[in-house]
């Protein structure tokens, strides 16, 4: 997913740039906001993005231009929203393209866009949809984990369409391409994703579940189990 330096034209990284920075300023509140109302949100927010950073820096070959992993971004954005996410992944990518070579500056808005505002927007959608309907909690979480990836590599393959249209069919043409090596490669990703996310929030219910509650991602009497 990571979109690799000078892969984008000049005009096209200074709109993502554009269109992810009003996010990622109201993602830098949210997260002041956050740690000052609790001294325990200080560390769920450290595990949300050293969680985030983990798992998207598996970098796995995909199609040219780009990279194939699990982002992590759907953990962050059903504890504490979408809009934190937009901060920490912005931090976890900009640490990622200046350490590990991993994406790159010019690209960074592409990537934040894709990664830390788009995916966890559409996951913590899918967990509110789900809540509202009673569905199990960790059914909650695992859709939530799994949409935040899919989609995530649904607007990677977007912007490359965008930037690389396909000499014959043009940007639907390259659209299909993209979305077709992208899903035979990250559906297997997204459902494993969502199987470690209901672990992790399952060590979560152990280890802190007052301040799951106090946060409204669990109720009382539930836990994120297969039993829940």
């Amino acid at each position: 997913m990571h979109i690799a330096e000078g892969f984008l034209p000049p005009l096209q990284c200074a709109a993502w740039f554009a269109a992810s920075t009003p996010f990622v300023i109201h993602g830098a509140r949210a997260v002041i906001r956050a740690s000052k109302e609790s001294p325990e949100n200080k560390l769920l927010l450290a595990a949300a993005g050293a969680f985030t950073f983990v798992l998207s820096a598996i970098k796995l070959p995909s199609v040219t231009g780009s990279s194939s992993h699990p982002t992590g971004t759907g953990a962050g954005a059903i504890l504490f929203g979408p809009p934190v996410m937009a901060f920490l992944g912005t931090v976890v990518l900009l640490f990622q393209a200046l350490l590990l070579a991993h994406g790159g500056l010019t690209t960074l808005g592409a990537n934040v866009f894709s990664m830390a505002i788009a995916g966890p927007w559409a996951g913590y959608a899918m967990w509110k949809l789900l809540r509202r309907v009673s569905a199990p909690t960790w059914l909650g979480v695992f859709s939530a984990m799994a949409v935040a990836d899919l989609v995530t590599y649904c607007v990677t393959s977007l912007q490359l369409a965008i930037a690389h249209p396909d000499a014959t069919e043009g940007f639907g043409g390259a659209l299909a391409k993209f979305l077709s090596v992208f899903a035979l490669t990250q559906i297997p990703l997204a459902i494993a994703e969502g199987v470690l996310g209901v672990l992790l929030f399952g060590f979560f219910t152990r280890v802190a579940k007052p301040e799951l509650i106090r946060l409204g991602v669990l109720k009382q009497k539930e836990a994120v189990g297969v039993s829940a």
